[in-house]
């Protein structure tokens, strides 16, 4: 099952960067509040797959795989992962140009759905469980 996913992950990988673009994700009330990089490297300081970083890291508060954090709580309505949220992260490049809002609430409007987005919203859960593992079945 592992091997599947796996070669499912990665053959999705070569369409799940949109336009080539480094994506970012912003969240809170007037999404001015900074979540991470969504498609750099695991070293990448902003890197939301550095468990070292600030924006991979478990136990920051504004951190996406932190189930007791603001922005990675079921329940919050800042979160990606709250299935009713109408205040979820947006995803943007440096130029600011709006990729959708980062998600698993299926009804959103203007919901990003490119490839990586939906095997994090479909694999959220255990990739918070090993953050580094996942970037490796993903990006590698």
């Amino acid at each position: 099952m592992k091997k599947i996913i796996f070669t499912i992950l990665t053959g999705l990988f070569l369409t799940a960067v949109v336009n080539g673009q480094t994506l970012h994700l912003y969240g809170g009330k007037n999404h001015d509040v900074y979540l991470g990089c969504l498609n750099c490297n695991s070293y990448d300081q902003n890197s939301i797959w550095n468990e070292y970083g600030k924006y991979g890291n478990s136990y920051n508060s504004n951190c996406i795989w932190n189930k007791y954090g603001t922005y990675g709580n079921e329940y919050n309505s800042y979160s990606p992962w709250n299935s009713y949220s109408n205040d979820p992260p947006v995803v943007v490049d440096k130029e600011g140009n709006f990729y959708g809002y980062f998600t698993v609430n299926e009804y959103q409007s203007k919901r990003a759905e490119f490839e990586l987005a939906l095997i994090i919203y479909k694999y959220h859960e255990l990739i918070r469980e090993d953050v580094d593992e996942w970037y490796d079945k993903i990006f590698e």
